[in-house]
């Protein structure tokens, strides 16, 4: 029975490991735990360094995309709260120039008021003066009256 089985533990005699090894020839190579192997050792052991390798690389990828979904999140939310405030500045501005609006309405409407009443004023102060004449044409008449009896 010299069949070996890829399980099998085969400890490599002295005299064959000195001389040229056959199964290393025909590409069967023992491990470090003399099991026998279809990869050479230094390939077999860059091979798991590799994995490893990409194993970090992939968890850093991995450590990345949360940061940089985070940051994403944050800048969204960033975004939303600029926006939410630059509607209120809108809409103050816009109560702002309302008000403006409203007050120089009121203003004009206070004006012509006034404009108004300056008019008013001055129909009141001809009819003073007329009534004051008219007074004082009567007072100058009873006079006269008094004094010719």
């Amino acid at each position: 029975e010299n069949i070996l089985h890829y399980t099998d533990t085969i400890q490599p005699s002295p005299r064959v490991a000195m001389a040229k090894d056959p199964l290393a020839e025909a590409g069967f190579y023992f491990d470090e735990l003399n099991k026998l192997r279809v990869l050479e050792p230094d390939v077999s052991q860059k091979t798991s360094e590799l994995k490893e390798e990409c194993k970090e690389f992939v968890d850093k990828i991995v450590q990345f995309q949360n940061i940089v979904g985070g940051l994403i999140e944050l800048v969204d939310e960033l975004a939303k709260e600029a926006e939410t405030e630059k509607m209120k500045a809108i809409g103050a501005r816009n109560l702002l120039k309302s008000v403006a609006k409203q007050r120089e309405a009121q203003q004009q409407q206070l004006q012509a008021l006034i404009a108004e009443k300056k008019m008013q004023l001055e129909r009141y102060r001809i009819e003073y003066e007329a009534l004051s004449k008219v007074e004082s044409e009567q007072n100058e008449f009873i006079d006269q009256f008094i004094l010719q009896k």
